[in-house]
């Protein structure tokens, strides 16, 4: 039996229908037990800006710092926007890892997935990504890669998971990514 993990979920939509959440919601009910998904909150950081990095620095920073600072790792689910990731997933990066030398992200294992409409699923948003992580110290899930996509038509109308193929390849990344951790702990 494995460690239970508690792992923070950063989706860079913020889009109430996005392909992403859908994807990390996937993930998340299809991972083995005693592991844990939370979305935790993007939308809502204030754009970060040192000079409010004071001995009271926004509550929405606070909160997002705590929830990554309790959690065992990292699930990021992005889209490609730009060949990169959206804004809001940026901006929440450098919440997480300033002030310099108080990294929230340190030495978390973590792994990402990008789904998009595209077929090549947000591949250059994810390994763009995996470049702002090896700078934060985070170790990376390498195998198996999660590009999605075509994301379009893999969900039914409540946001199910329709695609057999699709899930089998999510079950196995969610096992993978759960190992990981437990190595990378």
């Amino acid at each position: 039996m494995s460690m239970p993990h508690n792992i923070a979920v950063l989706v860079g939509s913020l889009r109430k229908d996005s392909y992403n959440r859908k994807i990390a919601n996937a993930i998340a009910g299809l991972a083995p037990a005693g592991v844990t998904f939370e979305q935790v909150p993007i939308g809502d950081l204030p754009l970060y800006n040192e000079d409010l990095e004071t001995s009271s620095p926004p509550a929405q920073w606070t909160a997002f710092r705590e929830k990554i600072r309790s959690s065992d790792a990292v699930l990021f689910a992005t889209p490609e926007y730009n060949r990169s990731v959206p804004a809001a997933l940026k901006n929440a990066i450098d919440v997480g890892s300033r002030p310099y030398g108080k990294s929230v992200f340190q030495g978390k294992p973590a792994a990402v997935v990008s789904a998009s409409v595209g077929p090549i699923g947000g591949f250059g948003a994810n390994h763009h990504l995996r470049q702002s992580l090896v700078f934060l110290d985070m170790p990376v899930l390498q195998q198996p890669e999660a590009y999605v996509g075509s994301a379009q038509n893999l969900f039914d109308d409540a946001g199910k998971l329709k695609n057999a193929d699709t899930e089998k390849f999510l079950r196995g990344f969610a096992e993978k990514f759960a190992e990981w951790i437990s190595r990378n702990r």
